[in-house]
């Protein structure tokens, strides 16, 4: 695939996720990411967790494919006259570095902007760039608690929980490549680059946005539904005679036809049924109708019926069960690290066709210092 970024150079100072998940995302477009590490130890992710490839852990190769390391101490000269000239030949900086850092080295991006005016300068940071808690770090479950994530997730009667996936560490990565690529389009026009300020918090407040929006506007608190859905019923999971099968009638002609299946064509025209409306107000007495029925037979049966009737319905999936289904397998989403003997997945996108591939594994630390004409790494090249 043609590389949609080559030429583009990025400057990345990420530590662990957000900032590297934001330079893995540009790397796999094609640009060419440059990834400044610690000499001492480099990327904490090159730690977390046990060796999976060349010393480094697995969650380091997942969010650093296709850089390039250069190990630099920035707290001496020769280190910031290093990062200096890497910054002026970069088009994209981003960096996800502890409050305060940047300014006490001298590269926040108002200063770093002024010297090189058409820098892209993408700051991430856990609480946002304003506001009495901007010098706080954070980390995914913090912000996830903070922020009230954790309150609308799980069943009424469940204690708040974080999701299973990292969606404020990597949402708020994607943000910052939104947010670059805007730049980089009005740099083209005018040849000026500019500042991207983004955080953990605003990109949870985003994702509960829907809930946080009706309590606003409402006075509306959020039920919590395990799989459900507050306005639509039924819309959420049950348990079939072998395993669990989520149902989505997103309207009153889709709940008919789940009826009609059911053999309970009498629901139609129940006026605790006939309407969203109405079973919303009684989904009580639905659910305790609808959830004996769908025990009576395999999961697989009711998913063949349903699909034929136009019902939408999904199996409720193990990780393994996901991986191994012919519709996950044919979007190639998992793609080979060259030169390697394992896979990562890729970006959730096709251009003209094509899913953006690997370029090439995880780098070892200080692995490309020579090619920038900088002191190659002493003792050990990884993590």
């Amino acid at each position: 695939m043609q590389r949609i970024l080559e030429g583009v150079r990025v400057l990345e100072l990420g530590q662990v996720l957000a900032g590297p998940f934001a330079g893995a995302i540009l790397a796999d477009l094609g640009a060419d990411v440059v990834k400044l590490e610690r000499v001492e130890g480099g990327d904490d992710a090159r730690h977390m967790g046990p060796a999976f490839r060349h010393g480094d852990a697995l969650n380091f190769h997942i969010f650093n494919r296709g850089k390039k390391s250069v190990a630099i101490d920035l707290k001496r000269a020769e280190g910031l006259a290093a990062f200096e000239r890497l910054a002026a030949e970069s088009d994209i900086l981003i960096h996800n570095l502890r409050p305060g850092v940047t300014e006490a080295l001298g590269i926040d991006g108002e200063r770093l902007c002024a010297r090189h005016p058409g820098l892209i300068y993408c700051e991430i940071s856990a609480f946002g760039h304003v506001g009495p808690m901007r010098m706080q770090p954070g980390y995914e479950p913090l912000i996830q608690a903070f922020s009230g994530l954790s309150a609308i997730n799980g069943g009424p009667e469940d204690p708040p929980m974080r999701t299973g996936a990292s969606v404020c560490d990597q949402g708020t990565g994607m943000w910052a490549v939104i947010g670059a690529l805007a730049l980089l389009q009005r740099r083209q026009r005018t040849g000026r680059g500019g500042i991207v300020h983004t955080s953990l918090l605003e990109t949870a407040l985003t994702w509960t946005g829907q809930k946080a929006d009706a309590y606003a506007n409402e006075g509306r608190l959020p039920d919590r539904h395990r799989s459900g859905h507050p306005g639509f019923v039924p819309y959420e999971a049950f348990d079939t005679a072998d395993a669990p099968l989520l149902i989505c009638c997103g309207n009153d002609r889709l709940f008919a036809k789940l009826a009609h299946e059911l053999g309970r064509g009498d629901w139609v025209a129940d006026p605790r049924f006939a309407t969203n409306r109405a079973r919303l107000a009684h989904k009580g007495a639905l659910v305790d109708q609808l959830a004996p029925l769908l025990r009576e037979r395999a999961r697989s049966e009711w998913i063949a019926r349903f699909n034929a009737a136009g019902v939408p319905c999904a199996p409720v999936h193990s990780v393994p069960e996901a991986l191994a289904h012919p519709q996950v397998e044919v979007l190639g989403m998992q793609q080979p690290v060259p030169g390697e003997d394992f896979r990562l997945t890729s970006l959730p996108m096709s251009i003209d066709g094509r899913r953006p591939t690997h370029r090439a594994v995880a780098p070892r630390l200080g692995e490309h210092n020579a090619a920038f004409e900088l002191p190659a790494m002493e003792g050990r090249t990884h993590g």
